[in-house]
């Protein structure tokens, strides 16, 4: 499973879940962890200005866990109403055209997809991170 944490200038984190992992609350908070460290390094003033995070309402997501990391950093959360599929942003903007740019192809191993997956994301113009954050408005 791949998570990936994206803004209006690119892809700021990408975290790949090894096989036979399951996503728990401490794993997320450990990936949010990780997300936090990489904001410092590459948007360094979105810390001082204040996180916005987009996720829905599974589990890891709203364990008490993750709402007491969530509120230890003041990182706000944009409502995601259940069964809202048009206001996951990944889904509807990034995940679609992923999932056509592979189809078709076969790899051998999964580090041959994931290193796939990172050269495609590495790629893609800053003007589509920007339009998908912009398309949030009118969602």
């Amino acid at each position: 499973m791949a998570t990936v944490f994206w803004d209006a200038k690119g892809v700021i984190l990408l975290d790949i879940l090894p096989q036979g992992q399951c996503i728990n609350a401490a794993r997320y908070c450990s990936t949010l962890d990780r997300l936090k460290e990489a904001i410092r390094r590459k948007r360094p003033g979105l810390l001082r200005r204040g996180v916005v995070l987009q996720h829905d309402n599974a589990n890891p997501h709203s364990a008490n866990l993750t709402q007491q990391w969530l509120q230890r950093y003041g990182w706000e959360i944009l409502p995601h109403p259940a069964h809202s599929p048009d206001l996951a942003l990944s889904d509807f903007h990034l995940f679609g055209p992923l999932k056509r740019h592979l189809g078709g192809m076969a790899f051998e191993t999964e580090d041959d997809l994931i290193s796939e997956l990172r050269n495609w994301l590495d790629n893609l113009d800053v003007d589509f991170f920007r339009v998908g954050i912009n398309s949030l408005l009118s969602r």
